[in-house]
């Protein structure tokens, strides 16, 4: 669990994430969107499970991020499953393109959250879980849960 200061507002999170990937590394990125979906994003109507992110043309682009359409839209109202652009600096998308050559890693985007009005996507370099990894954390987790409970008694 990340820390949230008083001027970020989590909208989605990808639990599922976090339980199939090992995260190597986080990046902080502007999305660009359309109007309707920052309104759809405020009522919290959005889905990452099967979302990623690939570079391309140098460019990041976010792909299979759900926002639902705008309740109150009109005929203007966006795509819901439409390839948005990502916002990172030169640098940071030069050292993607090195860290996602490599066999098994992948970028997936973990969560989208609200910073000042401005809508932020945590982006992670990941790399994915065997299942004897699912099977360990569960039981790290489980054993964790069970030693709270047993010191709150």
């Amino acid at each position: 669990m990340t820390t949230e200061d008083s001027t970020e507002r989590t909208v989605v999170t990808n639990r599922k994430a976090l339980h199939d990937y090992f995260i190597l590394e986080r990046f902080e990125t502007g999305i660009v969107l359309k109007g309707t979906e920052v309104k759809s994003l405020r009522q919290g109507s959005a889905n990452l499970q099967d979302g990623y992110a690939m570079v391309r043309n140098g460019e990041v682009w976010l792909i299979g991020l759900h926002i639902s359409p705008f309740e109150k839209g009109n005929i203007n109202n966006h795509d819901p499953k439409r390839e948005r652009k990502l916002l990172m600096h030169r640098k940071e998308i030069r050292k993607l393109i090195g860290k996602t050559s490599d066999k098994g890693t992948t970028l997936v985007p973990l969560r989208v959250y609200f910073k000042s009005n401005i809508v932020k996507l945590e982006l992670g370099l990941a790399r994915g879980k065997q299942l004897h990894d699912k099977r360990e954390a569960i039981a790290k987790r489980e054993m964790e849960r069970q030693l709270r409970r047993d010191y709150a008694r």
